[in-house]
């Protein structure tokens, strides 16, 4: 499947939250839960609209993926940039019925060839330790595997920990 990242915009609104609410118990079952109120409409763009303004601000940037009819299969977020350290934090989410057809590995290889431009060189990562197809994705793209957290949280009865991960282009940055 060919996927496009579209930055996060006010009119993607309606389609994300049924995205979202439709892989509501799946996303669940890997990363801690957005809360109840996430899931309100009226609370979901609030929430959204406040994304935008980092936005906005160049503090972090949030794409859909969208496969070629334009409907969102997934997420892919640069956050919390730090612009003196050249330094962004990733996150991503691939729809249910999308899983298993590499959209991940292709999202995080565009994001890749794109963060320089927002000056970003370095980018962090973490997963669960139930999050094995990630921490995959994560490794396929070059990013180095930096620790586990010592302190375990039990989601789905699960005890699970937080993996650490870097992604570096230090020649681009040894080269500004």
């Amino acid at each position: 499947m060919k996927i496009t990242l579209s930055i996060l915009a006010y009119d993607d609104m309606k389609d994300l939250f049924v995205f979202e609410l439709e892989n509501r118990s799946y996303f669940e079952k890997m990363v801690p839960s957005r809360g109840e109120d996430y899931y309100d409409f009226t609370m979901f763009k609030k929430k959204n609209s406040m994304l935008l303004d980092e936005q906005a601000q160049k503090l972090s940037y949030f794409y859909l993926l969208k496969d070629e009819l334009g409907h969102i299969v997934g997420r892919i977020n640069l956050t919390d940039i730090d612009k003196d350290q050249q330094l962004g934090h990733i996150g991503y989410r691939v729809g249910e019925k999308h899983i298993g057809q590499g959209i991940a590995n292709k999202a995080l290889q565009l994001l890749l060839a794109n963060v320089s431009h927002h000056g970003i060189y370095q980018i962090a990562a973490k997963t669960t330790t139930n999050n094995i197809a990630s921490q995959k994705v994560l490794e396929k793209n070059g990013f180095t595997y930096t620790g586990t957290s010592s302190e375990e949280f039990t989601m789905h009865g699960q005890n699970v920990q937080f993996v650490y991960y870097r992604w570096g282009d230090s020649e681009a940055i040894f080269n500004e």
